[in-house]
């Protein structure tokens, strides 16, 4: 069974930076691509960054090249996401996804807020 287990959320002040965390397990995590998405309320679910199953490839939202980094250690099972230079519209729910044997799975997400 696949489980995603994402931390790292928070409160932070615009500019700040935040590093989330994606534990995987159920499955072969380095045959997987890994995402990761947002929700705001709101808004449409988006597509934030993704990176292959080798590491490379990866793929940034418009909105967030430049300031977020998408990485994964394999040995781990664990996929990050560095946030830096957080704005306010940074704001939403952050979900981790693994993309395995044609299907898209889940995490429960966490809660980044920038705020002043």
């Amino acid at each position: 069974q696949v489980h995603l287990v994402e931390s790292g959320g928070g409160l932070v002040q615009p500019g700040g930076s935040l590093r989330l965390f994606c534990e995987a397990s159920g499955f072969p995590f380095s045959s997987a691509d890994m995402t990761w998405h947002r929700r705001a309320p709101g808004k449409e679910r988006e597509l934030v960054a993704q990176i292959s199953s080798g590491g490379n490839y990866p793929y940034y939202l418009d909105s967030v090249k430049g300031r977020f980094t998408i990485s994964r250690d394999n040995a781990k099972n664990t996929v990050f996401l560095q946030m830096n230079s957080l704005k306010p519209e940074d704001t939403a729910v952050y979900f981790c996804n693994a993309v395995y044997r044609g299907s898209l799975y889940w995490g429960q997400g966490t809660q980044v807020a920038v705020s002043s």
